[in-house]
């Protein structure tokens, strides 16, 4: 499937392998989402790579030397009752980091509910199995990702990223990380970007603070910043919780907080379970909604509550 309508981005569908959306004015390919499985020791599962500025610019990185298994913006769970759904060697207690390839598990693609694109967004609509390394169903997905508020004049554009995981076991599915596991500041799970290698050392962006202290901190949004290779200038990223995420667990829900890096990689993730475990009942539904802004220019906290203040949910 593919098409250019008149009211939103182009959708292209390269079918088994991945869709591109692109800005219906510039022709820039904003992101591709990529669905076809891929090596096993890197937990297979869909991501977006690349995603770019409306000026073209890339801001994700894709296959890193450094860990193979990170590839742009995706789903994982690191930890999940004692099961590797992030990809390469898993992290235990006493022992770091060992190659356990029998923890190794994926994410796979079911089918697409909706591709489409119109009123000024693209939307890709998916169902996907989670799976332990024996192939096992533990839980369904159903995954909602839009393209919207696409804007030359700030040279912005956004996604919103929706995740609904059902557990299909008999008994509960307890999600954790690194760092539920005992080590320290580790705590690494769930939506996941890494950023170009251009970006390390870039500025990290809170409501009240900034710089790698925003490791293990609670906030509604962080923004991080980078200064590209080979093209002039910068782009930032803004990644924020959804009102119902309830990311501080104020309402009684489980709390979320930033796992965020800019040495030696660049890295944002709104961790599902960064110092304990989130337990899913069987048959229950775990939810979660988020947005990124990606924009060309280095944007400080100012630009940042402005855009958000200025795209409400």
């Amino acid at each position: 499937m593919s098409g250019v309508p008149a009211d939103g981005p182009r959708v292209v569908h390269a079918h088994g392998d991945r869709i591109t959306i692109s800005d219906a004015t510039t022709g820039v390919e904003l992101l591709s989402y990529v669905y076809r499985p891929e090596a096993a020791w890197e937990a297979p599962k869909p991501y977006l790579h690349p995603l770019r500025t409306l000026a073209g610019d890339v801001v994700t990185d894709y296959r890193p030397n450094d860990h193979r298994w990170h590839k742009g913006l995706q789903m994982t769970a690191s930890h999940l009752s004692g099961q590797n759904l992030w990809g390469g060697n898993t992290y235990v207690h006493g022992q770091g980091y060992r190659e356990l390839p029998e923890r190794v598990g994926s994410m796979a693609h079911v089918a697409f509910d909706e591709v489409a694109s119109g009123g000024g967004r693209a939307v890709i609509a998916e169902r996907l199995t989670w799976h332990p390394y024996d192939g096992e169903l533990w839980a369904d997905e159903k995954r909602r990702i839009e393209v919207h508020d696409i804007d030359p004049e700030t040279g912005s554009w956004a996604l919103t990223w929706t995740t609904a995981v059902t557990n299909r076991r008999t008994e509960p599915l307890r999600f954790g990380s690194p760092t539920t596991a005992g080590r320290e500041m580790a705590g690494y799970t769930g939506l996941f970007w890494r950023g170009p290698r251009a970006f390390r050392g870039g500025r990290i962006i809170g409501p009240e603070a900034e710089g790698p202290a925003l490791m293990g901190r609670q906030a509604p949004w962080i923004a991080y910043s980078g200064e590209h290779d080979g093209a002039d200038g910068h782009a930032t990223l803004v990644f924020a919780h959804a009102p119902e995420n309830d990311h501080a667990g104020a309402g009684g829900g489980h709390p979320a907080h930033w796992f965020v890096r800019n040495e030696p990689f660049a890295a944002v993730a709104p961790s599902l379970a960064f110092f304990d475990e989130l337990e899913l009942a069987p048959g229950d539904t775990l939810t979660r909604r988020y947005r990124v802004v990606v924009a060309d220019g280095a944007w400080g906290p100012a630009e940042a509550v402005k855009y958000l203040e200025e795209h409400p949910w």
